[in-house]
């Protein structure tokens, strides 16, 4: 018998395609992925996009905070239910607010009587206060207008902590002295506070900060070290300076300093409000979250440094924004982003991608594409990210996840697995040269990673592995390999596997006659 050998040989377009990154979108993305995957995990990014049991709600999730082993979710929901379950089925009370065991995803004994919707939820550093904010005035048969603080370990409400607010509260930052609020409100104590507020955090004293927002505030952050109070919303005026939707003020006196980040996003006009839903800190960088209002109008991320407010860099896809959180080098999105080309991205009419995630480092998009529905009031799918480091909590209206019934709040972790590649097709095998077979095979599509190996074998001898780069929204690239120096008439079964780095799937066998 002639000694197998095996050459490479393919049209040049179809090789440079599998070569070739699908876009500069996911280029540098592809290339974490790749380096990440010398990790058998099965995933590119920080959490894997399979989502793991928790209990679910009969309504929408609007915040998620983590503490500890606890995660804290408040909304429009009345009970919670086990995963899988549909509604009214081992369900149990917990009215707007409820907390769960961040390893199990069950619901803890920490339920609190509250008598309205919940649009806002942080902890203190420490872990040992949790303060929520919405529409609600009384908890635990308790006055609380429109914020409250509990206790962590008893789940009791802070005693003498009643700050009065008189419209909803939709924004929280906690540092350890002071409770930023932000929504849509004009007086805190009776006292004239347009939209944006401070008080003590050991207290509830109104503190003397007074920015006058002359619009909604969405989201509140801090600077990583203290000297920096980032806020978004709607505004055009805030801190005594004209600022549309982001705006950088400081601790000490709500002055606003310059964000030349801000210009990056369109002024408000009649056809286009593009307001900032979310911030998150991570380092020297602070990320921004939009919703645009108007075709076309702005609906991407963008990330600014922390000190001088310059743009770093900024993603255009379209499809509102809701929730961001920083993991490791990857920025999460939640949003209901229909077209990314305007980054090299999926375009217009893949459906809508409402779970994504960003390079922190360039913003290009990387390799986590699980995907929820949309539904309730507010029909835009993930509206709030939380994470204690190694997981990644969403809550928002959708009703499923990765198609399966899940509702109002999953959760993703970085347990080793992730998502397997689909299975391959049986290659295309054919002897159209004595003593010779091409064997052609497709890429094919794992919602946790850009890159795969793609393994191909004459009966259970590997003749080869190549790495080629794939994605939901392109065709896929076609890779053909030539088996030589092999014996005429025999026959010969080939197949093909694909690997993530940890999960291997495996086409069916192909035969064929050698000429």
């Amino acid at each position: 018998m002639k000694k197998a050998f095996l050459a490479a040989g393919t049209a040049a377009a179809v090789l440079a395609a599998a070569l070739v990154p699908s876009g500069p979108a996911t280029q540098a993305a592809t290339q974490a992925a790749t380096r990440v995957q010398s990790a058998p995990r099965g995933f590119g990014a920080s959490v894997s996009s399979v989502q793991q049991n928790s209990w679910q709600t009969n309504a929408s999730v609007n915040a998620v905070a983590v503490a500890g082993n606890l995660v804290f979710a408040g909304g429009l929901f009345t009970r919670v239910r086990p995963p899988g379950k549909p509604r009214g089925t081992g369900d149990a009370a917990r009215k707007y607010f409820a907390v769960f065991d961040r390893t199990t995803g069950v619901p803890t004994r920490f339920a609190p009587q509250v008598n309205g919707p919940v649009w806002s939820v942080a902890v203190s550093p420490d872990g040992r206060r949790v303060v929520i904010g919405g529409d609600f005035t009384s908890v635990d048969g308790a006055p609380r207008s429109r914020i409250a603080m509990f206790d962590v370990a008893t789940g009791k409400l802070v005693a003498g902590w009643d700050p009065a607010v008189n419209y909803r509260v939709a924004a929280l930052r906690v540092t350890g002295s002071t409770v930023y609020l932000g929504g849509s409100f004009g007086a805190v104590d009776r006292a004239v506070r347009n939209r944006i507020a401070a008080v003590s955090l050991g207290t509830g004293a109104l503190l003397p900060w007074d920015p006058d927002a002359d619009d909604d505030v969405h989201a509140i952050e801090l600077s990583a070290d203290g000297s920096r109070v980032f806020v978004g919303g709607g505004f055009t005026s805030i801190g005594g300076g004209g600022s549309h939707a982001l705006a950088m003020l400081s601790p000490a006196t709500g002055e606003a300093y310059p964000m030349p980040a801000a210009d990056a996003i369109p002024p408000l006009t009649p056809g286009c409000d593009s307001r900032v839903k979310d911030l998150e800190v991570q380092g020297n960088k602070v990320f921004a979250a939009n919703a645009g209002a108007g075709v076309g109008c702005y609906d991407g991320v963008l990330a600014a440094d922390t000190r001088t407010g310059e743009l770093i860099w900024q993603s255009h896809c379209l499809g509102a924004t809701e929730a961001i959180k920083a993991i490791g080098n990857w920025l999460y999105k939640g949003s209901h982003a229909h077209d990314c080309s305007a980054d090299g991205g999926f375009p217009e009419k893949t459906g809508m991608h409402h779970l994504l995630v960003h390079s922190t480092i360039t913003g290009k998009l990387g390799p986590w594409f699980p995907n929820t529905n949309a539904g309730g009031k507010t029909q835009v799918g993930p509206l709030s990210f939380a994470s204690g480091g190694n997981d990644l909590w969403a809550g928002g209206d959708f009703t499923t996840v990765n198609g399966v019934p899940q509702e109002g709040l999953t959760r993703f972790t970085n347990t080793p697995g992730g998502a397997a590649p689909a299975r391959p097709a049986a290659p295309k095998v054919a002897s159209a040269r004595p003593n010779k077979v091409t064997i052609a095979f497709p890429t094919v599509v794992d919602r946790d990673n850009l890159t795969l190996t793609y393994l191909v074998y004459r009966g259970n001898t590997r003749i080869g592995s190549w790495s080629r780069t794939s994605n939901s929204w392109t065709k896929p690239t076609v890779t053909s390999v030539t088996d030589s120096r092999l014996t005429s008439g025999q026959t010969l079964a080939y197949r093909v596997d694909v690997s993530d780095g940890r999960n291997v799937r495996r086409s069916a066998t192909a035969t064929v006659r050698v000429r």
